[in-house]
């Protein structure tokens, strides 16, 4: 005979069941929607102009777990004729991000191609009032090269900043019932001073951002910050 106690022990399995099965994310939502990362951002920005590469650190390959994390990835190097200054850029979006395939962050994928990180700290990229992108700025050395490199990360609405607060947003982000996009905007200067490098890459990033069309601008940045930008500018 079945006794109260084994009744109520599988009520609550029931309901752990239950509970566990709600919270399962089912909802995509991609900042990006239909539009490709290359189609958004600008091959011009004044007098910078950029061609395409394919040879940046990370490249994506055939069934790599790259191909499976990124839907797309866009390399290009921008030169600016006035002072003949590059800045690489390696824009990675992905539609799904979840505990296997979550954004690699370039203090973890750069010493796997053999450089060492010699500076990594917190900054922030101003773009209006009110309105800056949480990044990164850091200096990785390899024996015959050196790179200084801006990068954020963006997963859904969250701009996290290490691989803890990356995690966290993604489970806030699931607890939601949202399975979310994640984008990773990385740019590099090769060789120059770090804080000429840092300087020249974030006037580069304001500038970027600024004529991407307003429309288009939360995939890099994120809703509200998009909106801050645009309600700024007028």
């Amino acid at each position: 005979m079945t006794d109260r106690r084994e009744i109520l022990m599988g009520a609550a399995c029931v309901l752990g069941a239950g509970a566990a099965y709600a919270l399962i994310p089912r909802k995509r939502v991609s900042l990006l929607g239909a539009k490709h990362v290359a189609d958004i951002v600008p091959r011009t920005v004044g007098d910078w102009s950029s061609r395409d590469v394919s040879d940046l650190v990370a490249p994506k390959e055939e069934d790599s777990l790259a191909s499976r994390l990124y839907g797309e990835t866009v390399g290009r190097v921008y030169h600016q004729e006035s002072t003949g200054a590059n800045v690489m850029m390696l824009l990675a979006h992905g539609d799904t991000q979840s505990d296997d395939l979550q954004l690699h962050r370039p203090e973890i994928c750069y010493p796997a191609f053999g450089y060492w990180i010699e500076k990594n700290h917190l900054v922030e990229v101003p773009l209006a009032a009110g309105a800056a992108v949480p990044a990164r700025n850091l200096v990785a050395q390899a024996p015959d090269r050196r790179e200084t490199i801006l990068y954020w990360s963006r997963l859904g609405e969250y701009f996290p900043t290490d691989q803890r607060s990356q995690h966290l947003a993604r489970t806030r982000t699931s607890m939601k019932g949202i399975i979310a996009d994640g984008l990773l905007a990385r740019f590099s200067v090769a060789g120059a001073d770090p804080a000429e490098a840092s300087a020249t890459m974030q006037h580069f990033v304001i500038d970027l951002i600024k004529a991407v069309r307003p429309a288009d601008r939360a995939a890099l940045i994120g809703s509200d910050l998009a909106a801050r930008m645009e309600r700024s500018q007028g």
